[in-house]
């Protein structure tokens, strides 16, 4: 088998042009058979590794790295996933309200400590997570849509490819057929 000189890509058998770098490697084939060797598909090597493999979602993230990585990871996500809930907001905003009483007769300097210090951070922490989980979530769903919208537009590219190869074969037997008549 012989070799491009340009780019020293292996050549298929009677190739016209390289199927690595298009340069062309042969010279006084026929018509037809250039009309068939115009193009060689070559696949990037992406697409294979996509196919094995889905994206990546925020659920995801704790199995990878050594033992202490994961479980640090697992242990983040479960307690996230408590203390992110409205639940557990009204359970702090009630906490928050026991110690309301002591604050109110402190006086106000007492009283604007404990709205930023015990209510504003106790409770704003655990509304804050559940928007950071819905947003997380609605960004897993963007992501796998788009992995999806990639997955048809290949797809698709695929059904051109196939198209073009068609009308290949089809230039290529015209080609053929009128370079075999003699000239008017």
């Amino acid at each position: 088998m012989s070799s491009c000189r340009h780019c020293g890509a292996e050549l298929p058998a009677a190739a016209a042009y390289c199927p690595a770098c298009g340069t062309r490697v042969a010279g006084g084939e026929s018509l037809a058979h250039e009309a068939a060797a115009i193009f060689t598909h070559v696949p990037h090597p992406h697409i294979a590794r996509r196919r094995q493999q889905k994206p990546a979602r925020i659920a995801d993230m704790h199995t990878h790295g050594n033992i202490f990585t994961r479980f640090n990871a697992f242990l983040a996500v479960k307690i996230t996933n408590g203390v992110g809930t409205m639940w557990c907001a009204y359970a702090f905003a009630a906490l928050a309200l026991v110690s309301l009483p002591a604050a109110i007769q402190g006086g106000v300097a007492t009283m604007v400590a404990w709205t930023a210090q015990t209510f504003i951070q106790l409770v704003l922490l655990s509304i804050i997570m559940v928007g950071q989980k819905v947003a997380g979530d609605a960004s897993d769903k963007r992501a796998l849509d788009t992995y999806n919208d990639a997955e048809a537009v290949l797809h698709e590219a695929v059904q051109i490819q196939q198209h073009l190869a068609a009308q290949d074969q089809l230039l290529t037997k015209l080609v053929a057929t009128n370079s075999q008549r003699p000239p008017p």
